[in-house]
Formats: structure tokens, sequence, C-alpha cells
């Protein structure tokens, strides 16, 4: 069928098409399904939307994608991609070859998937899992399917969470003593999914994030490390798109994980990976088996790939550091560096970099590195070297001024602190969006209280923010008080 094209302006991610309804039904599709369009000696694929105002009979709409198809338009049915056959055998729970695998990820790439199909991926992966040839396949299209970087020379450090604890924001302490230490640490993180702040949410406290692979280059031929968001830079980029159809349902399924970590950490240039993996309640991995077992599977995939993976094991019980949100977590980040700050916080930060040197085959002390200020002015330099304040000092970092303190309602012991219900109750103050956003913790696990005591503030810059985190804090318990003895021992 022949229609006169003319570009509508509705923002998708997808290259979509708008149908009147009569024009759909003549051609034989429906909403989601996929035409073919020729127009100038040219053919292009495009979704499918119907709509019966928006265009009428005898046109086609065409997105911001599809800009370049203009004048008259030869439109028929086109077939699905070869991938949604294959999603449909991981959502039959059959294991999928590596060329099917990499069929999905291009098809993902080129945004040839609709937000349905690509759904179904995520949702068939998180339901019946990945094998580790499976995983191993995925994460080699994955980098395939991105820039990658190659810096000529080893050993290239890089470490990563798989997260799942609020205020574990140990990787800028730890990337600042590593690069003092000599080793180049090129760190792109990623921006938060479910929880109130990511590395790259809390380093934009301090300084830009978004670089070019180029400016990367030299802020690293310049500090040794530093600071990026992984999305500005084209790494793994597929990655990106699949964490947004498991976002919605809070999806993060194992192997999905980690084709996730190690696709970018091989993109990154990096040759020598710490894996940290938190365990505990309330954490993403629960139980020591089921991190001892991630840990393995890690190593495995990763030596596959030519990566040298060290893993740790952590209690991820409760949060680390005192502060969750942007603001309140580099306020954290930066009082360690500065020789204070929460100690659980410093200790972790101190371990996961000695094993880091160590595992790069250096020689050098953590605690020496970060006592002596030689790690804080490291930190200064790549915040400089990332068009940041270098002065930035904890008075320049002021969180949310809407507060609600929430108190003990009985004396005891705090024998629990959810990181996902304290998460939440960030969330719902605003951040990451809002940086100045969160909860300042004041009480930890094992913690004597009195009837009144703070248990945590919450941090807002919108009052209604603020009253939706209370009504919240109000139905939970975010931090766990029970008597002295029921601390000790609790009846199942």
């Amino acid at each position: 069928m022949r229609l006169s094209a003319t570009e509508i302006d509705i923002g998708t991610r997808n290259p979509t098409v708008l149908l009147n309804g009569a024009d759909a039904e003549e051609i034989g599709v429906n909403a989601l399904d996929r035409v073919q369009l020729t127009y100038d000696g040219r053919t292009t694929v495009g979704l499918v939307e119907v709509t019966e105002k928006l265009v009428p009979r005898g046109t086609i709409g065409v997105t911001e994608r599809l800009a370049h198809v203009t004048g008259e338009v030869d439109v028929s049915p086109a077939p699905k991609p070869n991938a949604v056959a294959y999603i449909r055998k991981k959502l039959d729970d059959i294991e999928l070859e590596p060329h099917e695998i990499a069929a999905i990820v291009r098809d993902i790439d080129s945004d040839r998937l609709s937000d349905v199909e690509l759904g179904a991926y995520a949702t068939g992966v998180y339901t019946n899992g990945l094998s580790r040839a499976e995983t191993t396949a995925l994460t080699e299209a994955m980098t395939e399917a991105g820039e990658i970087i190659d810096w000529g020379e080893e050993p290239i450090a890089d470490k990563h969470s798989i997260g799942g604890v609020a205020g574990n924001r140990v990787t800028p302490i730890v990337v600042a003593i590593v690069a003092t230490a000599g080793v180049k640490i090129p760190k792109t993180s990623s921006r938060a999914v479910t929880s109130p702040a990511g590395t790259a949410d809390t380093m934009e406290v301090f300084c830009e994030v978004e670089f070019t692979l180029e400016e990367v280059r030299d802020i690293v031929a310049e500090t040794n490390g530093c600071f990026v968001w992984g999305g500005g830079v084209n790494l793994s980029p597929v990655d990106d798109k699949i964490i947004r159809a498991e976002t919605p349902l809070s999806l993060d399924p194992p192997g999905q994980l980690m084709a996730s970590v190690l696709s970018k950490k091989k993109s990154a240039g990096s040759t020598h990976v710490l894996i940290d993996l938190p365990y505990g309640e309330g954490a993403k991995v629960e139980s020591l088996a089921e991190a001892r077992e991630l840990a393995e599977d890690f190593r495995v995939v990763g030596e596959h790939l030519g990566l040298v993976i060290e893993c740790t094991i952590t209690k991820g019980g409760q949060p680390i550091g005192r502060g969750i949100g942007p603001v309140l977590e580099a306020r954290d980040v930066l009082q360690v560096l500065q020789g204070a700050g929460p100690t659980e916080l410093r200790l972790k930060a101190l371990r996961l970099a000695d094993i880091l040197l160590e595992c790069c085959g250096v020689d050098a002390d953590a605690t020496r590195i970060l006592d002596s200020g030689e790690a804080l002015a490291t930190f200064r330099r790549i915040v400089a070297a990332q068009q940041g304040d270098p002065d930035v000092e904890l008075d320049d970092l002021q969180p949310g001024s809407e507060t609600e303190v929430i108190r003990a309602s009985r004396d005891g012991v705090v024998s629990h602190v959810d990181n996902r219900v304290v998460s939440d109750i960030a969330r719902r103050a605003g951040a990451p969006r809002d940086m100045g956003a969160g909860l300042s913790l004041h009480r930890r696990v094992g913690e004597e209280v009195t009837a009144g005591d703070p248990l945590y503030t919450i941090h807002a810059e919108q009052a209604a923010k603020l009253d939706d985190a209370v009504a919240l804090a109000g139905r939970v318990e975010a931090v766990r008080v029970r008597p002295p003895q029921d601390a000790l021992v609790e009846r199942f």
C-alpha cells in the first residue's frame, strides 16, 4: 500500500510509525506489528502504532528515529526478527545457542524489538535463568555490541559491587587509593536503577560524569583514574536497554547480572577485576551459599573472557555508610578520604583496595595511602579533571532542608536495619533525582536505644516528597528495635 510520509513529534526509543486504523486494517497489521517501508530505492522497518485521529487515511506518521523516510512510501507487513522466536524458547525454558543469543543482542542493540518483546526477554531470563554457557555467550555478544577500550598495558584495575546494600559507596575511595598506588583504574559506573544512588549519581555531586572515550583517556592519563557514567561512553550499550526493561519489576537475575558487569569491564579494557558480593538479610544475595556460587560463576565466565577475577564475599545485612542518597553518600566518601567518616565504610574500602592491589601484583599499603592524605589528593585531582571543584568541603555538600526525624518507640537494641526498606524511603523522598534527598542513619545493629532516641533522619528537597517518605516510614520498620534479650534470640 502506498502512503504519504509525514513526521510526527512523538518521542519513542524504537523506530515507530503511526497508521490510521483503516489503513492498518487494509495492510493487515496491528499495533506492535512491523511494517516494511520502501522509499527512494531504500528499505527500512518500523514498529506499528494505530491511531484514529493523529494521522488521516493515506498518510503514515514517522517518528524521529524514522525521520529520513520521506515522500511516497510503499508499506507492507514485515516479518518478526528471529530474536522473537529465540525469546519464546527462553520463555519455554530451552537453553539458547550462542548464535541465538547473539541475534537477540543484535536486535536489542538496533532497537528492533518492541518494549513488550524486550520485557518478555527479561521475564524469560528471570524465570528460567541462564546457564554458564549462555551467560558467557551473552557477555561476549554484549561486549561486541559497543566500544572496546584498549589501554595498551596491564594491569588495568576495576571494581564492582553487585549492589543491594544501601550506602555502600566504597568505589570512590578504592579508586582514589588504587590510582595513588600507580595502577590505572578507569571506573565506569551506572546510575541508580532501583537504589537511591549509584556511584555515578554520587560522583555527580562532585563533578561531571558524562564524557567521550577520548576525554576518558585524557582524564586517566592525567590522574590514573576516573569516575564516569558508563552509558555516556557506549560501553556495552545493550545492557542499558535491558536494564530499562528490568527496572519496572526490579528484576536482576544472576546470569544477566554477570553479563552486565563483565561485558562493561571487558569493554572498559579492564584486565584485573574485583567483584564485591555482599550477602545478608535484605541484600540482593541473602545467603552465604548463594554468594559462593555466584563468585564461582563470576570467576569461570571472567576467565573465559581473559579477565583476572577476584571475588570478595562481604556482610551486607545492613547499610555500610550512614548516608543514603547522592549528597549524603558524597559526604560519607569525603569524610573517609579526610580521615573520619563511618568506620564500616572506611574499613571495607581499605580491605577491598588491598585485595585489588594484591590482585594486580602491586605491593602497596592502602591504609598508609589513605591516612597520609594521598588518596584525598588523588580524588581531588580526578574531580578537577572531570570539571568539578577540587576544593569542595563538607559544608558545600548540604542535604535537603525538608527533614523528619524517625525515633525509637521503645527501649531496646537495634537488631536489624533493612536495606530494601531504607532504600525505598530514600527514593520516596526524591533520591536520586533530587540529589539532596535521602536518609541519614543514626543507629546500627547492636546499638542500644531508649524510647525517643533518633533512629534516622529523612531528608527531602520538596515538602510533598518528605510527606510521602514519612508516610511510608510509618507503615514499615526500617530499623528494628527489640528488647535486649529478643535481640539475641528470636522465635520463628
